[in-house]
């Protein structure tokens, strides 16, 4: 690199604003797991139903229709901080207040209540990943949005890590209330970051009324060319990753890991390496631009995968798992950075909020109705077989990128698109 671009780079990766997306990411990440697997953990030592603790599921809901509210949150400005951070920190103060609520409930004697503030703590948490989101967007240039995504989404990771690793080994020692207060007071740096940060310029063309806000999103999207060919895009881009993900645990029980083996290999090993890999990516795309990144990050994803055909055929081997992990998470890492960014990238700032949320939402399809036919899959195929599948599918989306992101294009600009409209 120049001596005369490396001072440049240091500078934004060293940046407040790069702070803010790793610090907002965490506050996002933290509040998830602890209406899994902590209180999964915690109902289960009151002796509550299993039928009870599977229905719990259903308090998750908010995360998945979080697009439904979102229209509010670009409409409508709180008289404090300005249109995203008014809102942020009413979402992040009722969270914190919800977390330490639920901690307070008796999921032995009344679990309906626990439900009840389970709900809430989703609901909060969904509000504030709607506005952190459109926050990142418009607070990061689009040069920015590759590594700001990227530490958003490591930031995220280290949040779920201290939730779910974190206050499962409190639990041992403490009880699962005292846990759900320290959890809550674990929000403490994101409100800090909310009152500090500055709040981004409001864009020219900003809804005035609420239709404005739930249909406009809309319109201005389907109005663009290739609009179709992008959702399509988002929909397939990590089918493959995804897929073979969803059976790598029964896969390295089948082939004869131990699950000792795979808690320290896959599990720790794995974690790091995708945060390294996120960062990576940040950077890279900080040089190459979104587009170019997601060819080159695909294309790993995609050999990444066939790394577990390998494996099967091999079979159990602890060096080869180790080196198949890390390249696995390094460019699954890398890739997650990249499509976030993007989805980022093609929001328009007059209604990022409601545009993000959407996007967002249709990136979780795949996680569920892609991973449902695998074991079938995988039993029909066999375990080599399978991963090769895997490998195969992730090509639609690959040359989906030719319809809108050539190698040699620039990202596609919102604004310019809706600059006729205004």
């Amino acid at each position: 690199m120049p001596p005369d671009d490396r001072k440049p780079l240091l500078k934004t990766i060293f940046s407040g604003r790069m702070f803010v997306a790793l610090v907002m990411g965490f506050s996002c990440g933290m509040p998830l797991l602890l209406t899994i697997t902590v209180l999964q953990a915690w109902m289960t030592e009151e002796g509550v139903d299993l039928t009870v603790i599977g229905l719990m599921a259903l308090v998750g809901l908010p995360y998945t229709v979080k697009f439904l509210w979102a229209p509010f949150l670009d409409r409508y400005t709180l008289p404090f901080l300005g249109r995203r951070r008014g809102w942020l920190l009413t979402a992040q103060v009722a969270l914190t207040l919800a977390i330490a609520g639920m901690g307070l409930t008796n999921p032995g004697a009344n679990p309906w209540m626990v439900a009840a503030a389970a709900f809430l703590v989703t609901f909060f948490s969904a509000s504030q990943d709607i506005v952190v989101d459109a926050y990142r967007r418009e607070d990061l240039s689009d040069e920015e949005l590759g590594l700001g995504s990227s530490l958003y989404v490591n930031g995220y990771r280290l949040g779920m890590l201290l939730a779910s690793g974190g206050g499962l080994i409190l639990a041992d020692h403490i009880p699962f209330t005292a846990v759900y207060l320290i959890m809550a007071g674990c929000m403490l740096p994101g409100v800090l970051t909310t009152l500090m940060a500055p709040e981004p310029p409001l864009p020219p063309g900003a809804p005035r009324r609420l239709r404005e806000a739930v249909i406009d999103p809309l319109t201005e999207y389907f109005s663009r060319e290739g609009a179709l060919w992008i959702l399509g895009f988002i929909l397939l881009y990590k089918i493959g990753d995804t897929m073979a993900s969803a059976m790598t645990t029964p896969f390295y029980l089948d082939i004869g890991f131990t699950k000792t083996e795979i808690g320290t290999v896959v599990k720790l090993f794995g974690f790091w390496a995708t945060v390294v890999g996120s960062l990576i990516g940040g950077v890279i795309m900080l040089r190459l631009g979104i587009n170019r990144s997601l060819w080159i990050f695909g294309v790993l994803q995609a050999v990444s995968t066939a790394g577990f055909a390998l494996l099967a055929r091999v079979g159990h081997s602890i060096p080869l798992l180790s080196g198949v992990i890390a390249f696995e998470n390094l460019s699954g890492g890398m890739g997650t950075a990249a499509y976030v960014a993007f989805m980022a990238s093609i929001t328009n700032k007059r209604f990022t909020a409601t545009q993000y949320a959407l996007l967002s939402s249709l990136m979780g399809v795949p996680r569920v109705i892609a991973s449902a036919p695998t074991g079938f899959l995988a039993k029909y195929f066999g375990w080599e077989g399978f991963f090769i599948a895997c490998t195969l599918i992730a090509a639609p989306g690959m040359l989906l990128l030719l319809k809108f992101a050539p190698w040699r294009s620039s990202p596609p600009d919102p604004r310019a698109i809706s600059s006729c409209q205004e």
